[in-house]
This record gives C-alpha cells, structure tokens and sequence, in this order.
C-alpha cells in the first residue's frame, strides 16, 4: 500500500495529535520528526513528519517543510496536508503562507485551502473570521502571545500579508450549500485567479463538507480535525481497509515528570491543579543566572522529591513574568533560554530513570524529544484535546505525552502520567 496522506506538521504537538486522530480511526500512521526517516513507513496508509517550524525564520521552515513534503512524495504519498496550529499562530513575516506558497508549487496544485476550525476546541472560522469560543482571536487571551500574538482576527487579511499568492474565502453559506453549487463557487474563485482559499467551519458538518470537496486535492492545509473526516471517504473509495493492524502502547514503570514551558492560560492551570496534590519547581527566566545554574538546582530539587511520585519543572509564567524575561533576553532569546533548561533538564533526568515525561508547549516538546534523541514515535489513539500519548520504539521503552500548551482539561497532569503504566487496549 502507497501511503493515503503524508502529513507535514509545523510542531511535534499538532502532529502528534493528527496520527493519534488517524490511529483511533484505525489508520495505522507512522510519525517521525526527521523527514530522512519517511522510508521506514513506505507502506503505511499515513505518515506525520513533524518538526519544529512554527516560529524559525521562514526561509528556515520552507527549506525543512520542503525537504519533509519530497520524501512523502518520494515514497508514493497520493496527497500531502500541511499542518498549523486552530489560532493560525504566526506572524506577518510567516510562516503558514511562504510554507503553503513552496508545498503549492511542489505539488503543482492550482489551490489550495485553509481550514483551522476545531470544533473540540471550540475554534471557528466565519466570514473569514477566526473565533476562540465566542471571542474573536484578536480579542482572546492569544492576542498575548509572547511568539505568535494574534491581533488581526481576519484571516484573508493575515494570510494575504504572509503569502505572495492571491488569497479568497469560501464563506459558510457556500461551505454548507450542494456539493455542486461549492464546487462552482471554488471553480469562480479559481478563475478569478485566487490560489489559497479560507474555508469558514463552525460545526463538523462543515468540516466533513471540506472534507468532501479537498478528498481528491493534491495539498490541504488545516488543524487536525478536517483530518479526521478523511478515512471514510478513503474506505469509499477502497483505498483503506477496513481493519488495519493496530500496535498498542506498552506499559511503562518509571518515575513521572512534567515539563512545562509553555506560557498559556491553561498551562498554567494545570500547573496549579497539579501543585494542590505534587510538587512543582518553578524556574523565573527573568532572574536565573545561566542555564547550568537553574539545571543544577531543578535536578538537586528533583533528587529529593522523584521517590515520592510525579513531580513538575516550569519555566510556564504569567504575562508580568514573560515581560520581564523578554526584557532580559529578548523575544525569541527568552525563548530559547528556558527551552534550553528543559530540553538539558530532560536528557539529565532521563540518566535518573525517568522514562515517563509529560511535555507542556509545542516548542518545549520539540526540544525534548531533539535532546532525548528521539525520532520515530509510536502514537497511540486519540483520546480528546491534548491528551494523545506515545511510546519510543527501540530499545528501552520511553512513554510521552506531548500536550499543546493552550490544550487539555485542567487536571490532566496526572491521570496522564499514570496511564502509562498501563498497557493500551
């Protein structure tokens, strides 16, 4: 079997959660986070190659979504879907347009369309307009964002600053009308000369529309829950069986750790339903001294609290606390430098026995899984937003949950840690 759909995904997060979505539709997925490693998974109905480009410097993220999007064509993938986050996170300068304009001129597609909405999340798209529940994304705790802030709620307009190509919207009248009156419109659109499409959804029968009309398409791009309307429309056309081999998760005993990095309102929740029952050891980016200092004396205070059951490292902070790491570091330096303390934290207690990590941020996870040496995992199903789990492959046997920062009930932390100790049934 050709792979169905190779999927290119902007962080290890949103990736993650595709294949698990894909993984409790029985598609079995491969999922690497090195584009070189596709070939393991040449006769998987699905790849994910997932890595961190979200918020590189553009030129960066279109060289490595390139290189990703050849190797899945390479091994005979029929179409490919570019993955980003449900709140469009980028900037003016990128990088979900330069990535959509390179993977349209690679598959030599006329179009192509943009459909964020997640109806788990409550994340929806109407008149070219981007909603977080009832606010507008621009009126949303993301407006805040230290990366990625979103201050334009229209996502024409923020598109249409990012790409070189002409970009028009499929409104929610037509994304809900008959099959042929949808494909008129889009047809028009095309003629017009528009090349990127935002698709209005609201509910999952609008997303199951999409769905339906990009089936055959040679890219789309989205969040994962267009995805996830896909395999049956693969089985009617019998490119899917019905069945496919499943490969649980297996159990695994160690000490649990939590590591968070990420800045969001309901990381931070987490962090505080966690801190009633478990320690927490908060790192204040603003003050540390280096790098080496704040590791030493996270790893000191680990040493005495492992024995006793899950604990929790956060770099995670309030808007006050970012500023003022920002002022410090800069933007991206703050960044980097409590992505640093993480990504050395984990491979020191990894060298301790942990082999159970819940990771809490999109960036912060792709510099865990790079400094454990991490690059194929096995993704286990999907069991709601930001509680997908994985398990390494070879050798001794590491279990990880990789959670969106802004995603995930607010106790989460540990029932999460637990079932890793329990086989996937």
């Amino acid at each position: 079997m050709q792979p169905i759909i190779g999927v290119v995904a902007d962080d290890l997060t949103g990736g993650m959660e595709t294949a698990a979505m894909l993984v409790a539709l029985g598609v079995d997925c491969g999922f690497v986070t090195r584009a070189a490693l596709v070939r393991h998974f040449a006769d998987s109905p699905a790849v994910v190659v997932a890595q961190k480009t979200r918020v590189v410097s553009a030129a960066e993220a279109v060289r490595k979504s390139e290189e990703a999007a050849q190797r899945l064509l390479d091994i005979g993938a029929r179409r490919l879907f570019f993955k980003y986050c449900a709140t469009f996170d980028s900037t003016d300068d990128g990088n979900i347009g330069p990535v959509a304009d390179s993977l349209l001129a690679l598959t030599r597609a006329s179009h192509t369309g943009f459909c964020p909405s997640s109806g788990d999340l409550a994340r929806s798209v109407f008149q070219g307009h981007l909603f977080v529940g009832a606010q507008l994304v621009s009126e949303s705790p993301k407006r805040h964002d230290p990366l990625t802030p979103m201050t334009d709620p229209n996502l024409v307009r923020v598109l249409q600053r990012q790409s070189k190509l002409p970009v028009g919207l499929l409104p929610h009248n037509v994304v809900r009308a008959e099959p042929a009156s949808r494909q008129a419109y889009l047809d028009h659109l095309v003629a017009q000369g528009v090349r990127h499409v935002i698709m209005d959804a609201i509910y999952a029968e609008d997303l199951a529309a999409v769905a339906a009309l990009t089936v055959d398409w040679p890219l789309m791009t989205g969040n994962a829950p267009v995805v996830r309307h896909y395999p049956a429309l693969w089985r009617k056309r019998g490119w899917l069986n019905d069945a496919p081999p499943k490969r649980p998760l297996p159990a695994v005993e160690s000490p649990g750790v939590v590591l968070a990095g990420s800045c969001a309102e309901r990381t931070l929740e987490q962090l505080a339903a966690f801190e009633r029952t478990r320690p927490v050891h908060r790192i204040d980016i603003a003050s540390v001294a280096s790098v080496d200092a704040a590791v030493g004396k996270a790893l000191d205070w680990a040493g005495t609290h492992l024995e006793g059951g899950p604990i929790a490292i956060a770099t995670s902070a309030g808007p006050e606390q970012v500023g003022a790491a920002q002022a410090r570091h800069g933007r991206e330096g703050a960044a980097s430098f409590a992505e640093a303390i993480l990504g050395r934290l984990s491979v020191q207690l990894r060298k301790r026995g942990v082999r159970r990590f819940l990771v809490a941020g999109g960036e912060t996870s792709g510099t865990v899984v790079e400094q454990l040496g991490i690059d194929r995992l096995r993704i286990g199903a999907y069991q709601g937003p930001g509680i997908a789990r994985a398990t390494t492959e070879e050798g001794e046997i590491v279990a990880l949950s990789l959670k969106s920062g802004k995603l995930g009930p607010v106790d989460m932390f540990l029932p999460t840690l637990e079932s890793m100790r329990h086989p996937e049934h």
